[in-house]
């Protein structure tokens, strides 16, 4: 009976050490620690996912030229869009026209940041090439010669041919003007301004292969919808009553 007990006893240590060194085997540890890092490829529709290793890196997706000059080229816009609202504050009390041109001054100004981060990712520049035509959002560009061209001039010509952008013509009556006055100007010159930009994101999504990349297409998405409500404000603004009237 006793040797039957130690037997037994025997067994259940046996057992239980059996047991301890598969939870410390390296696989198990491996299996439940944490701390290790696992890179996991999901599967297309009905098939599995895969492990990686863990040397794996990811790389951005493949750009067109057209989603270069595309940020390139908003980028330059915006920049004028935010010139004209930095005009608001000593020119017009206009309390509805000021809440506005703080509205476009923050979200033009962050995507600027945006646009400049995505091109410096990509190993590209954040302005516009000198000379030579852009592909998509300046059609009118091709063959001009700009060799006889200061660099000031070069980007005053690079911005006229952009659409909707103001001329300096414009912009110097915007900067003269005061009161009800500028409040007209600066509202008439910006829904120009905002349907130019609305027409470049419809030439970028018009030119094959562009706009595919995720962060270029829901930019110019986000844009594009929030460039069309703004439009709608300032029409409304226009049309209600005099614009004298709202202060």
């Amino acid at each position: 009976m006793i040797f039957s007990a130690v037997s037994r006893l025997c067994g259940i240590l046996l057992a239980a050490s059996a047991c301890a060194g598969f939870f410390s085997s390296p696989a198990y540890a491996q299996q439940t620690d944490p701390a290790t890092p696992v890179v996991v490829q999901p599967g297309a529709p009905g098939k599995p996912s895969k492990t990686l290793p863990l040397s794996t890196k990811g790389t951005l997706p493949p750009r067109s030229k057209a989603d270069v000059e595309f940020m390139q080229g908003m980028i330059m816009h915006h920049a004028q869009a935010v010139e004209m609202t930095a005009l608001i504050a000593s020119r017009t009390e206009n309390k509805y026209l000021r809440s506005l041109g703080a509205k476009i001054t923050s979200s033009q100004s962050d995507e600027i940041k945006f646009m400049q981060r995505w091109l410096a990712a990509r190993g590209e520049s954040v302005s516009m090439p000198a000379t030579g035509a852009m592909s998509g959002t300046t059609p009118g560009m091709a063959g001009m010669d700009m060799s006889h061209s200061t660099p000031h001039d070069t980007s005053q010509q690079r911005m006229a041919l952009m659409p909707g952008m103001l001329t300096p013509e414009q912009m110097e009556a915007l900067r003269k003007a005061r009161g009800p006055e500028f409040d007209h100007l600066f509202l008439t010159g910006m829904i120009q301004h905002h349907e130019g930009a609305l027409t470049m994101v419809q030439d970028l999504f018009n030119t094959a292969g562009a706009g595919q990349d995720a962060d270029v297409f829901n930019f110019a998405t986000d844009a594009d919808n929030t460039q069309r409500a703004e439009i709608r404000i300032m029409q409304t603004m226009l049309e209600k009553k005099p614009l004298e009237e709202r202060r």
